[in-house]
């Protein structure tokens, strides 16, 4: 019996002991399995792809997909993961205009080093292209009906005191292309932007507006940008003689009065007195095509620095004297 008892205490005893072993072993290949799982290494990954592009003229996204391979440097689940896959899911890609070729009536390419720009996008940012081996990626973007129309921006701007918009108003770009059925189009005449709405502006402003969609339609863009030039300016004023322009030879033209009160607005601080290259004048033409001899006096190209001007009196007595 003490035998039988010795033996029962040493199988026991190793059960207790394998039980311990065993999950040990287990984790042990987990351990080693996951560690070479995530080294580098270099093998052969494709990815189908649409493109998607914004080109005038034709839908927004290809009819075909292209198979987009490389050898690449990555991880050993990302191979493991693309060898083991068996149907991929298309990756759609968005490509810059300058980055496609037209090289058929409603085809496009991708050729060359135009590839390496949408590495991420093909086959995301853990892996490194060693070399692509599809040369030249061609997609098919099929006709579609569109024209183009303006940008409409209504604005409300209030300049602080002592200051003024120093160039026009401006949105990039300033025309969309719509797409859509001819019905729908045929209703579309321009497109409208998100209302500006400013005050006590004393700086320029620039950002980005929002396009206000239109059901049925598609657009080129969903937002503009804007650019509004302000500068605090100082006002100037002065007498200065009124000349008269285009005068044919023979003719004597007499301005009443001979003078003008001029206001300037200039930039502050003023880099050049721009008084001594300001002229005013009264065009013959203007006079001639007159009823009543009364002509309004402008200036000739403004100086460097001048924002706007005023002209008192606002219109002249003219008489010709020949």
């Amino acid at each position: 019996m003490a035998l039988k008892d010795r033996i029962r205490d040493i199988v026991s005893s190793w059960g207790r002991e394998w039980i311990i072993v065993i999950p040990s072993l287990l984790m042990a290949v987990v351990v080693w399995f996951l560690t070479n799982l995530s080294k580098e290494y270099s093998g052969t990954v494709s990815v189908p792809v649409v493109a998607q592009c914004n080109i005038e003229g034709h839908g927004m996204e290809s009819t075909n997909t292209v198979v987009v391979s490389a050898r690449c440097r990555t991880d050993g689940f990302r191979l493991l993961r693309e060898r083991s896959r068996r149907e991929r899911s298309v990756v759609k890609v968005r490509f810059d205009r300058t980055d496609l070729r037209a090289t058929a009536p409603h085809t496009y390419s991708v050729v060359g080093g135009a590839k390496n720009s949408y590495v991420n996008q093909f086959f995301g940012d853990g892996a490194v292209v060693e070399a692509f081996i599809s040369d030249t990626l061609t997609f098919i973007f099929p006709a579609e009906n569109h024209k183009k129309v303006p940008v409409q921006v209504h604005k409300s701007v209030q300049c602080r005191s002592q200051y003024m918009l120093s160039g026009p108003f401006t949105v990039s770009p300033d025309s969309v292309v719509v797409y859509g059925d001819e019905s729908s189009l045929a209703a579309v005449e321009k497109v409208s932007a998100a209302r500006i709405v400013l005050s006590d502006v004393h700086e320029s402003k620039h950002g980005v507006l929002r396009l206000t969609p239109i059901k049925g339609v598609r657009m080129s863009a969903e937002e503009v940008s804007y650019e509004l030039p302000v500068s605090r300016y100082v006002e100037l004023r002065a007498t200065v003689p009124v000349e008269v322009v285009n005068m044919p030879s023979g003719s004597q033209l007499q301005v009443y009065p001979p003078q003008a009160q001029v206001v300037l607005r200039c930039v502050f601080p003023l880099a050049k007195d721009p008084l001594p290259a300001f002229r005013l004048y009264v065009d013959w033409n203007d006079f001639s095509a007159s009823l009543n001899g009364r002509c309004a006096a402008r200036a000739m190209r403004l100086p460097p620095g001048v924002l706007d001007y005023r002209v008192e009196p606002e219109v002249f007595d003219c008489v010709d004297l020949r």
